[in-house]
């Protein structure tokens, strides 16, 4: 028996939006709600993405998504509502929860990738009203001076047509005033529907990676959520590391050579206009440098990859993406000794073992061992892009797809992929060995995150 609608009672799905302040969608919400339930669903992370036999979600993503979601669930209480997390596939939550709360709306912010439209479009199949909003990116698409189908498939010209248009981002939006009170039937919603176990982390992982990580979540200052992000932003932007950026980017190793800021921007904890807004006001604290142009520059080709999924779509994701490329080829043992970090090239084990000890990895080096994978190993990029969306903390749908077609040769890149040497890449970056020796390790040894 479904529930006498409420006054006016809508649901608001958080996505990759785990944030309050900023967040277009959930204002949109609280304007036109009188009651909201706010819901997160975690999907089945056990199930392994076929065919690559690897997990949709491991240890390390898990414990930072955790960390994020609580960190949301005191925003919201501090506001005077309540984060209902739910197990199980969103398809079926959501209809079977509106009908309890008597909602018909669901709000959320619109994720253009082929899974996440495939769930929307089941929601509405299923008579519900989805109210999606593009939120994402730092530019918003209606600004831009082209329509998205003709983005341009160099990221060059995109960036000088913006740049020439002068287009700049809107400033970040507030938290909303207020937000409506929660259903009725929240208490016992909370107490009866399929509520995901507490996640409880493999203190043994932290401890092997205590000290050498380059993005140490399990310290409160690198921790999931806002609150960390917000306080990275500042303690970021208090220092002179933006006027280094352009000269330390590509190091390997360490918290300070790079921003940090893409585990906050992948959940959602920390939106790119939030961090647009922190660089212009260091720019205009301390004037800016080619470092700090570089941040935006670095924000454009986050937003470069959104826009290719609304001019692309479900073709980024073909075996031979946006080319008439043959299926690539695929070797299943060479991929595992490549995920267990055992392929017996040292630079690209070391990274390896990294990534599997800490969930976290240099943008080089992702580079380095993806083009290892594609153009030495043989194998197919997709399984690559599964084993990164199952390890690192700062996966993001659009990124990794777009990287990894990048590497491959299969998307826009007018070059037709990047095959790293090895041998440059240690003289460039590691000649001393400092890398390789800090992860270096029998095979048996690095633990499975």
């Amino acid at each position: 028996m479904s529930a006498a609608p409420g006054p006016n009672t809508h649901i608001y799905w958080f996505r990759n939006d785990l944030r309050v302040e900023d967040n277009p969608a959930l204002i949109e919400a609280c304007r036109q709600a009188q009651h909201l339930l706010l819901v997160y669903c975690h999907g089945n992370t056990a199930t392994p993405a076929e065919p690559w036999h690897v997990p949709r979600c491991a240890s390390h993503r898990q414990q930072f998504l955790a960390a994020s979601l609580a960190d949301l669930t005191q925003q919201l209480q501090s506001c005077g509502s309540q984060l209902l997390e739910l197990q199980g596939d969103p398809v079926q939550l959501l209809p079977a929860l509106a009908e309890a709360v008597g909602a018909t709306t669901v709000h959320c912010e619109e994720v253009a990738a082929p899974e996440e439209q495939q769930q929307v479009a089941a929601l509405r199949a299923s008579g519900l009203h989805v109210s999606t909003v593009w939120q994402s990116t730092l530019l918003d698409p209606a600004s831009l001076p082209f329509a998205p189908h003709d983005l341009p498939d160099v990221f060059t010209t995109f960036r000088q047509l913006v740049e020439r248009a002068q287009v700049l981002p809107p400033a970040p939006l507030p938290r909303p005033a207020q937000l409506p009170a929660l259903p009725p039937q929240f208490a016992r919603l909370a107490e009866t529907w399929p509520v995901p176990p507490a996640f409880r982390a493999d203190p043994a992982v932290q401890l092997h990676a205590l000290g050498r990580s380059s993005f140490p979540y399990y310290l409160p200052a690198f921790s999931g959520g806002a609150s960390a992000a917000a306080g990275h932003l500042q303690r970021y932007f208090g220092t002179q590391l933006a006027h280094a950026y352009k000269l330390t980017r590509n190091g390997l190793s360490g918290t300070d050579y790079s921003t940090k800021f893409s585990p906050w921007l992948a959940c959602g904890a920390m939106s790119a206009r939030q961090a647009h807004a922190a660089l212009k006001d260091f720019e205009a604290a301390h004037g800016a440098s080619d470092s700090s142009y570089w941040i935006w520059f670095e924000l454009l080709w986050r937003d470069y990859f959104r826009l290719l999924h609304l001019k692309y779509g479900v073709r980024l994701y073909r075996a031979q993406g946006l080319t008439s490329l043959p299926r690539p080829p695929h070797d299943a043992r060479r991929f595992e000794a490549w995920c267990q970090a055992g392929t017996g090239e040292p630079l690209v084990d070391a990274a390896m073992a990294e990534l599997r000890a800490t969930g976290y990895l240099s943008n080089r080096l992702r580079q380095v061992v993806a083009s290892y994978l594609i153009h030495d190993l043989h194998c197919d990029w997709r399984a690559g892009a599964a084993w990164f969306e199952a390890q690192l903390i700062d996966y993001d749908v659009y990124s990794n797809q777009g990287n990894w077609l990048y590497i491959a040769g299969r998307g826009t890149d007018p070059r037709n992929g990047r095959r790293f040497n090895i041998q440059k890449q240690v003289h460039d970056h590691d000649r001393d060995g400092a890398y390789r020796q800090l992860w270096k390790q029998p095979h048996e040894q690095v633990r499975q995150a």
